[in-house]
């Protein structure tokens, strides 16, 4: 029988309408289930990717189905003239998980860092009555595309065709505190940065260098800003990955796994910020924590709760990271891995993409970061037979590139 794929029409009819900004793999996604996804002609992929860690109980949950479809039937939007009365229970919750004191909900993380960078800026206004703020950011960082978070991402390539970007932002080493406290000034309003880099190749920051900025901030009266866009909601084997070293910032974005594929993000602050930063008419959304992103935040935290996905993740993780030491081991070419949690990066001294190719010709689904490092991000329910068919097809698919 005559086989033909349905997929390059519709790929054909994508490009001919849609803005070319991404360089998609010619797959078209249809639907998932679980820890696995598959394309309008019926192929079957194990997800690691997990929409760049977004879905962090895979998908198809009927829980969190259920919970979305049961608000549709309710109110969808109100706008934020009202209150209503599913962001008001994720709001609460989320401070309980997180340990801040005020939240306010966007449509994304690139929103989040926008917030978070405007709420810091007016403390410091009001502070010192300049206008002139500096924002120190870090090297090799990312964290959104919109002008003000493009102005703190550390990655030339990305801000190089916008020429002059928002605002006077300096960049710093990460795990380098020399290198920070060097840029400190009395213009300084704040440091923003990951405290494990995603797009800038799965760095940890250390608990010595999180420590250290803190201190700085502490003792000149500068807001610290922790960016857990991708880090976050658990990923790291914590909820919040700064929580591994208790240093709490006094600003936190979150977003991806928040909403689990409801566009949802979030800025968090303490109670001190919250008191002396934005206030009516500084910042507002339109769809920013309607009903039905308040009804995605609670269903995640609900399965977050209901399944210990956090103790999930510390009990799969040294699995994962035991078959990432095996391939440093095995192949001359693979350089080390690194990362925390259900978030690692294998890196090699070549590219990447012949491997990620192959794999998605036989069924894997893995994203890089940076041409050189492939990047890990399964569901958080990933379990260790997952794994284990993972390293099979990237084997296979290293042994196929390169051997």
């Amino acid at each position: 029988m005559d086989y033909t794929s349905v997929m390059p029409a519709m790929i054909d009819q994508a490009e001919k309408d849609l803005l070319h900004t991404y360089n998609r793999y010619q797959v078209v996604l249809d639907h998932g289930d679980g820890g696995y996804l598959f394309d309008a002609d019926g192929k079957k992929y194990l997800d690691f990717m997990s929409g760049i860690a977004v879905f962090a109980f895979g998908y198809n949950d009927p829980r969190y189905n259920g919970a979305l479809k049961a608000q549709i039937d309710r109110i969808i939007h109100t706008s934020n003239y009202f209150y209503n009365e599913s962001t008001i229970r994720a709001a609460h919750r989320i401070k309980a998980v997180s340990g801040m004191d005020r939240v306010f909900f966007t449509n994304s993380g690139a929103e989040a860092v926008e917030g978070a960078l405007k709420a810091a800026v007016k403390h410091a206004y009001l502070k010192d009555g300049r206008r002139d703020h500096q924002i120190i950011a870090m090297e090799q960082s990312f964290h959104g595309r919109t002008y003000g978070a493009l102005s703190v991402t550390g990655n030339t390539k990305y801000r190089l065709p916008f020429g002059q970007m928002t605002g006077d932002v300096q960049f710093a080493r990460l795990n380098d505190l020399e290198s920070v406290e060097k840029l400190m000034n009395e213009k300084t309003a704040a440091v923003i940065l990951e405290p494990v880099q995603g797009e800038g190749g799965l760095i940890p920051a250390t608990e010595e260098f999180l420590k250290g900025v803190r201190r700085l901030c502490d003792e000149r009266g500068i807001v610290l800003i922790f960016d857990e866009i991708q880090c976050g909601m658990g990923r790291t084997g914590d909820f919040f990955a700064w929580q591994k070293f208790g240093v709490k910032p006094d600003i936190m974005t979150c977003a991806k796994a928040l909403g689990a594929g409801v566009p949802v993000g979030a800025f968090l602050m303490t109670e001190e910020m919250g008191q002396s930063s934005l206030t009516a008419g500084d910042h507002g959304t339109t769809y920013g924590g309607n009903p039905l992103a308040g009804a995605a935040i609670n269903a995640v935290l609900d399965i977050f709760e209901e399944d210990d996905l956090v103790g999930h993740v510390r009990e799969v993780a040294p699995y994962l990271e035991e078959k990432l030491s095996a391939l440093t081991e095995k192949y001359p070419f693979i350089l080390e891995y690194r990362g925390r949690g259900l978030m690692q990066g294998l890196v090699f001294d070549r590219p990447v993409g012949p491997v990620i190719a192959g794999a998605m010709e036989k069924g894997l689904i893995f994203i890089n970061a940076g041409p050189e490092i492939i990047r890990f991000l399964p569901p958080l329910n990933v379990t260790k037979e997952q794994i284990d068919q993972m390293y099979e097809i990237l084997v296979s698919s290293i042994e196929e590139a390169f051997c």
